[in-house]
């Protein structure tokens, strides 16, 4: 009979604790009155006699922010656009530097490669500049445009394209297939696992963005939930902290949601040792 690892065991429960009890602490002070939240007299049993808040901040918001069902749908569309634009430019500037033969390839790879060196707080008062010259702030283009290239998935597109066999890449020439063919039939399949792995991160990613949408979107009908939550959180005795609270427990829902339904995908896409 095999023997229960208790140690390992433990040591995971204590684990999940850390991780859940944060997390309770957020849903049961949603359900609580603010003010005694504010003297410290949290408990840890949810009150289901105040779920109304949950309505009451999806349609009305809280003082300083706007609704929360729009702020909702700003972090979705902007975590969408920022997934997909990184995504499809990312492959194909792979399959551009991988199977394609022009002047100055690899300088046009390794200069890609290099911007993973520079991070956004590096490079955002020039592109916060550009931005403002092109006429982008306070736009939902001018949200998004800055954060879809990804040197990062270039990357990984092209390492995943590397260890496709030339008989392969030959096969589907003599069979006629023409580049977008054979980028359409052959190279989105292989990359599947890593499409659904590097869809999940860089939803996450945009969805947590804070620094540039505080900077470019001033006017509150492109606040994101970040940026809501921030602007409810005002002086220690102002702040409605059960708002708080449900706003931040409404704000982890899409980005979970994303990870359990793309669980399979994603776990195979970090895990496939032919990648």
């Amino acid at each position: 009979m095999r023997r229960i690892d208790w140690p390992a065991h433990v040591v995971l429960l204590l684990g999940v604790a850390l991780f859940i009890l944060p997390l309770w602490l957020v849903l049961a002070g949603s359900t609580q009155d603010s003010a005694a939240i504010s003297r410290g007299e949290l408990s840890l049993i949810p009150r289901l006699s105040g779920l109304h808040v949950y309505a009451d901040i999806l349609s009305q918001g809280s003082p300083g922010a706007g609704p929360v069902w729009r702020m909702l749908l700003v972090s979705g569309a902007m975590a969408l656009t920022i997934a997909i634009g990184k995504i499809v430019i990312s492959i194909l500037s792979a399959y551009a530097v991988t199977f394609f033969r022009f002047p100055f390839r690899m300088a046009a790879f390794w200069t890609i490669f290099i911007t993973l060196m520079l991070p956004v707080e590096v490079r955002i008062v020039p592109t916060y500049s550009v931005m403002s010259d092109l006429g982008l702030i306070n736009t939902f283009p001018g949200l998004t445009i800055p954060l879809i290239a990804s040197a990062t998935a270039t990357l990984l597109f092209r390492q995943t394209f590397l260890v496709i066999p030339d008989e392969l890449v030959e096969a589907a020439r003599m069979d006629g297939a023409g580049p977008w063919r054979f980028f359409k039939d052959i190279l989105i399949p292989v990359s599947s696992s890593n499409l659904a792995a590097l869809f999940v991160i860089l939803f996450v990613y945009g969805w947590n963005q804070y620094l540039w949408p505080l900077l470019v979107a001033t006017t509150p009908q492109l606040d994101t939930i970040v940026i809501g939550i921030v602007k409810m959180i005002g002086t220690e005795t102002q702040t409605e902290w059960n708002r708080v609270m449900a706003t931040a427990v409404l704000a982890l829902l899409p980005p979970v949601a994303v990870v359990i339904l793309m669980q399979r995908w994603f776990v195979r896409g970090l895990t496939d040792g032919e990648k």
